[in-house]
């Protein structure tokens, strides 16, 4: 690894300025507007010519972009700042609508251009590929369409971020609330459990009604671009070139032949573990009487501190970036009132290195999210080098490969968060489950969405049905869900991406097997995994799909057969690491 270590620093700098002046800040749009309008005019007559211009058009894209990103950042980290939320309204509103017109003229011009042709090498055309797929998508009438989306999306996290419980006469957000699922105290968890989804049904209707509106005007944009339904635009915009929704629908059925079998038996066991005659939702997070729920940090600081140390034994390198994260003030960890819920890696084209964002309340969750991110961070890192804006937009499925590839290769140093090997083998127990028992939510959340967007006119009784239909296919059978069927009903509410970033959900399905594949080689080989890791990421999006999956000596596929392969090798560790010490004297390793 010492050439690999030397290969890559986390010092990363800006990218330097050549075109818009060093202290330029957005403002509004008339002090942004001339420099679209000189890249939209200025002749073009050499290849050198077209290469500076591209330079000059990705330096205004990192810095509107690194803009953009603060703004949603601050308003994230405080949804109760009305001026935060304004800053980021006033973008998507007046600012970004008036960049639309220019980037598609800007596209245009690149692509008529006579010295576009000898621009050799396969990042070119993978470029051009997305910059062709956007001008056919581009449509005028959507631009206050897609404005008006941005900004309702936003409330999601408004009226998520304001949910609070009291529990034990002190109040917490549902994040941390979350944490008294694990307490040995049964009637304590179902009495939390309770609370957080009787305090989520509390908004039920004003998250459905948002949710309509985020519908209709989804549709109409897909309509407006020439396209039956926003499922089909969706799947043109995101750039899902290498897999259609016939593949999704194996993905689903492979998930419910092949994998929820694999959940059921987890389910089951951790009913006999915890002596239960059946197994409750409030249960499946918890531990027998006797043993105290997984305490890996206390704080923020100690989690981001004990991660560092577990990237740096894994590879200096991936230390070297959470360290510089933090000394950037790239950080915000812990849960708190007013802020909005989940996590997120937030790349900044402009200066490099990204933010990350979550809300830690001390649970063994909280460290799979961090690895999670700080894998994302690790991506963003790698890629900053490449020379275009354009070529650091990789696609989700790898870029979800790299955060999830991140949580399993972490777990051969996660001594650093436990001091006794109990704690280190439950912990990664937990995760392995996780890893199996993500994939039905996948699958739930992915088909619900295509049935939502295929169906735009039906009712909110309708989605109700088709949820509960859909969720009930692909709850494990070992789960005794009886008389919850009211939380169950709104239970899609909880999931930020419906409303956020719509169809961005198949991609943890498609990258959890490239994880797993990854895994499978880190279990046989450290070195080369880590390296093919690496050589996938610092390709950005110059590459296809499947030949990024190929730069990580991993097979693009949704066949049922590779699925098997992947979770038979998953269900071989976990029993590796359940197997008790006197038969295997690694226990504790995975």
């Amino acid at each position: 690894m010492k050439e690999q270590e030397l290969e890559y620093t986390a010092q990363i700098t800006s990218i330097p300025r050549n075109y818009l002046p060093k202290d330029f800040t957005i403002s509004d749009w008339p002090s942004l507007e001339p420099y679209f309008k000189e890249l939209l005019q200025r002749p073009v007559n050499s290849k050198k010519e077209l290469e500076k211009w591209l330079n000059d058009v990705s330096e205004v894209e990192a810095v509107v972009g690194e803009d953009a990103a603060w703004r949603q950042i601050r308003m994230t980290c405080d949804t109760e700042n009305k001026a935060l939320e304004d800053a980021f309204a006033y973008f998507v509103m007046e600012i970004q609508p008036k960049i639309q017109p220019y980037a598609d003229k800007i596209n245009r011009k690149l692509v008529e251009n006579e010295y576009t042709s000898q621009l050799t090498g396969e990042a070119y055309n993978v470029y051009l590929r997305n910059v062709k797929k956007n001008i056919e998508l581009f449509c005028q009438k959507n631009i206050p369409l897609q404005a008006d989306i941005a900004v309702l999306a936003q409330q999601y996290g408004v009226i998520s971020g304001k949910m609070t419980v009291e529990v034990q006469g002190q109040e917490y957000t549902l994040q941390q609330a979350a944490k008294f699922l694990e307490n040995s105290d049964r009637q304590l968890r179902e009495e939390v459990y309770r609370k957080i989804n009787e305090r989520r049904l509390q908004d039920k209707d004003q998250l459905n009604d948002l949710f309509s509106k985020l519908l209709e005007k989804r549709h109409q944009v897909a309509s407006n671009a020439g396209f039956e339904n926003y499922r089909d635009y969706k799947f043109a915009d995101l750039g899902r070139f290498d897999y259609k929704k016939e593949d999704c629908f194996q993905f689903h059925e492979a998930v419910k032949a092949g994998i929820l079998p694999l959940v059921d038996f987890i389910y089951d066991r951790k009913r006999q573990k915890l002596g239960l005659k059946s197994l409750r939702p409030w249960d499946t997070e918890a531990e027998p009487e006797g043993i105290k729920p997984l305490s890996p940090f206390k704080t923020g600081e100690e989690l981001v501190n004990k991660t560092i140390e577990c990237f740096n034994r894994m590879n200096p390198f991936f230390g070297e970036c959470l360290i510089r994260m933090k000394e950037m003030g790239r950080l915000d960890l812990d849960s708190r009132k007013g802020k909005a819920p989940g996590g997120y890696n937030c790349p900044l084209p402009e200066t490099g290195a990204p933010f990350i964002f979550m809300n830690a309340a001390g649970q063994m969750g909280d460290v799979t999210t961090m690895v999670h991110e700080g894998g994302h961070a690790i991506h963003s890192f790698l890629a900053h080098n490449l020379p275009l804006t354009a070529f650091k937009e990789y696609p989700m499925e790898i870029a979800e490969v790299a955060s999830m590839t991140m949580e399993l290769f972490s777990m051969d140093y996660w001594d650093v968060f436990f001091d006794n090997d109990d704690d280190l083998k439950r912990a990664k127990e937990h995760q392995l489950e996780r890893v199996l028992s993500i994939f039905p939510w996948i699958a739930t959340i992915d088909k619900f969405q295509h049935w939502l967007y295929e169906n735009p006119a039906h009712t909110i009784d309708e989605r109700a049905e088709n949820w509960r239909s859909i969720l009930n296919d692909y709850t494990s059978i070992s789960i005794d869900v009886s008389g919850l069927e009211e939380y169950r009903k709104y239970s899609w509410q909880r999931q930020l991406h419906l409303y956020e970033v719509p169809f961005y959900y198949i991609e943890y399905g498609i990258a959890q097997l490239g994880a797993i594949g990854l895994w499978k080689q880190f279990k046989e080989d450290k070195n080369k995994a880590i390296n093919n890791y690496i050589n996938a990421l610092k390709l950005g999006g110059t590459k296809t799909l499947p030949e990024l999956y190929a730069a990580a000596g991993l097979k693009f596929s949704f066949a049922p057969d590779y699925i098997n392969e992947l979770m038979l090798f998953v269900q071989k560790e976990m029993e590796t690491i359940t197997q008790p010490a006197s038969s295997n004297p690694s226990t504790g390793a995975a």
